[in-house]
């Protein structure tokens, strides 16, 4: 089966930063900055995406450009006989699955949110009704498996076409919108009356507040926000020509997705410091703390409206990007069309998701380790999948019995660009995983506390 190609460069860029950026960043790094003091915390989760985040991004990029594979047959044209690296491949695919049994549940509440904001059915309700609204859409499976479902159909059904002609092109035009209502919405913000206090709280590091668990943090969510270890960056490296190296375009893709992360608190921190709202409210402040803040707002249902398009257009360009690695994953497998797979998979991730609508109603009972199924499916891929899947690609690449150093460096440094030094060796041999391997550690000891 002959490998499809990116149409340019522009297109590689895009999705990649497309699948990175999504709910790790214009969700949980406003409110993760706020409950860790601001400004010192996104200086401290900067420094640690350029040491940890990229150089495992552009391991996944070497590994998928090298192979020509989605993650499920990478291991097999790179590794050496008689070894077992190839395992890994079956456990990031099903991480790929996991991922999206709950990220569709979360993208179709993105979307009732739009729709509802746009239809002013947010307007004139006090903080309780706001929040009361939030806990009516969870008691609703039905309308939560409707919009889980949209977003499924819509997803395979924009994957199913050609992948220049389907993905790339709607990724471009959605991540050039949603790069261009940020804009708009962070100039809204920065404009209000108390946009000076909360810039001082986001932008002014205070270092007094800098402790273990900050630190903790920053690492945690400069990890998380690349969605590294599944494979979902390694597949836009198997559809890349080698004509520039990869540590450029690894450090391209940082910058959009840290460009993303930066400018939602340029719309939310303002905003909350003018409306009195506190920056650390955690999880709800998207669903049930920024719409009282647009109910207050002169032309609130626009701003309301812009902003859970943006949120939307956040969400269904990571779905997009691991559908894709799904797709890819299934026809390396079966050899089956594209168009085959989407509809096998948007019946298969449709059932699968229904275990996370159904957690927040009828089976809401169920808890595993204290966590409902939700968070029991988002502790596995974030804390379990992605930090052992990454560990594993990095020693993949360092170790003799492993692809090697000099393979990754000879593949990472074709074309033009940056190049690997290789005084950079002892870093991503030795230190780099000893990181990753702390984070898994703390990860799950995290979930039993």
């Amino acid at each position: 089966m002959e490998r499809e190609k990116l149409g340019g460069r522009l297109g590689f860029i895009l999705l990649s930063a497309g699948c990175a950026i999504g709910m790790g960043n214009v969700w949980k790094f406003p409110y993760i900055t706020g409950q860790n003091g601001g400004g010192a915390f996104v200086l401290i989760y900067l420094f640690f995406l350029l040491v940890i985040g990229l150089p495992v991004l552009m391991i996944e990029f070497s590994l998928g450009r090298a192979s020509r594979k989605s993650v499920a047959r990478m291991y097999h044209e790179l590794e050496p006989q008689g070894t077992r690296w190839h395992l890994h491949g079956w456990l990031a695919m099903a991480g790929n699955y996991l991922l999206m049994m709950f990220y569709t549940t979360v993208t179709g509440w993105m979307l009732y949110y739009c729709g509802s904001t746009a239809r002013g059915k947010f307007m004139g309700l006090d903080p309780a009704g706001i929040s009361g609204e939030f806990g009516k859409l969870c008691s609703d499976p039905f309308t939560m498996a409707v919009y889980m479902i949209a977003v499924v159909a819509l997803g395979f059904f924009i994957c199913s076409f050609s992948l220049s002609g389907g993905l790339e092109r709607v990724t471009k035009y959605m991540m050039l919108a949603l790069l261009g209502i940020m804009v708009m919405l962070a100039v809204n913000s920065v404009m209000m009356k108390g946009a000076g206090e909360g810039l001082v709280f986001y932008l002014k590091p205070d270092f007094s507040k800098i402790n273990g668990s900050v630190i903790v943090g920053a690492i945690n969510q400069a990890f998380f926000t690349l969605s590294l270890g599944i494979g979902s960056m390694a597949i836009f490296g198997s559809y890349l020509d080698k004509t520039h190296s990869l540590l450029g375009e690894s450090v391209n893709v940082i910058v959009l997705d840290t460009f993303a992360a930066i400018v939602s608190g340029l719309i939310i921190f303002p905003a909350c410091f003018t409306y009195g709202v506190s920056p650390n409210s955690g999880p709800s402040l998207i669903f049930e703390t920024l719409p009282n803040i647009f109910n207050h707002m002169p032309l609130g249902r626009l701003w309301g409206m812009l902003f859970f398009v943006f949120m939307s257009f956040a969400a269904l360009s990571t779905v997009l990007a691991v559908f894709e690695n799904i797709i890819s994953c299934c026809r390396d497998l079966t050899g089956w069309s594209r168009g085959k797979a989407c509809l096998v998979n948007s019946v298969v991730l449709s059932l699968l998701s229904m275990p996370c609508v159904l957690g927040f109603n009828c089976w809401s009972r169920v808890k595993i380790a204290g966590l409902d199924i939700m968070g029991m499916e988002d502790f596995l891929v974030s804390n379990c999948l992605l930090p052992l899947g990454a560990l594993i690609f990095v020693l993949f690449v360092t170790w003799r019995n492993g692809w090697g150093w000099k393979n990754f460096m000879a593949e990472a440094n074709t074309g033009r660009g940056w190049k690997v030094q290789n005084w950079m060796r002892g870093y991503i041999t030795y230190i780099l995983p000893l990181i990753i391997f702390s984070l898994l550690v703390m990860g799950i000891i995290s979930v039993f506390k």
